[in-house]
């Protein structure tokens, strides 16, 4: 696996102070496995983009992930083999960060997440 720290935009991060303040959710990692799998689970991939990842926030991997990281990096690979992208280390690593980037712009932008139920609500 290519991906050994997680940086994000400074948008990302605003956003993510923003789900922060709404959710009661203090870890920025638990924010951004949310995002992440709320990502995934859109079934159009993230649109390409070049991500500036200028700001301060920044986790290993084992961080992010948690104890899921095998399957956070298994849904990941699975989702560039339905998506048509290369399987290589950086393809796959770019897809996450697309991914990411695209989650937390989805959940701070979702008229339910006003709190963690509405965060908890997005599952069912």
């Amino acid at each position: 696996m290519s991906v050994e720290h997680v940086k994000l935009t400074k948008t990302a991060r605003d956003q993510l102070i923003t789900l922060k303040r709404r959710t009661g959710i203090t870890q920025w990692n638990v924010l951004c496995r949310w995002a992440l799998c709320r990502s995934l689970a859109e079934p159009a991939p993230p649109p390409q983009a070049k991500l500036v990842l200028d700001s301060n926030v920044e986790m290993t991997w084992r961080v992010f992930a948690g104890p899921l990281g095998d399957e956070l990096w298994a849904l990941v690979r699975w989702r560039c083999h339905v998506d048509g992208v290369d399987l290589d280390e950086e393809s796959m690593a770019n897809q996450f960060r697309l991914h990411l980037h695209r989650g937390i712009g989805y959940l701070v932008g979702d008229s339910r997440v006003r709190d963690l139920g509405g965060l908890a609500s997005l599952v069912g």
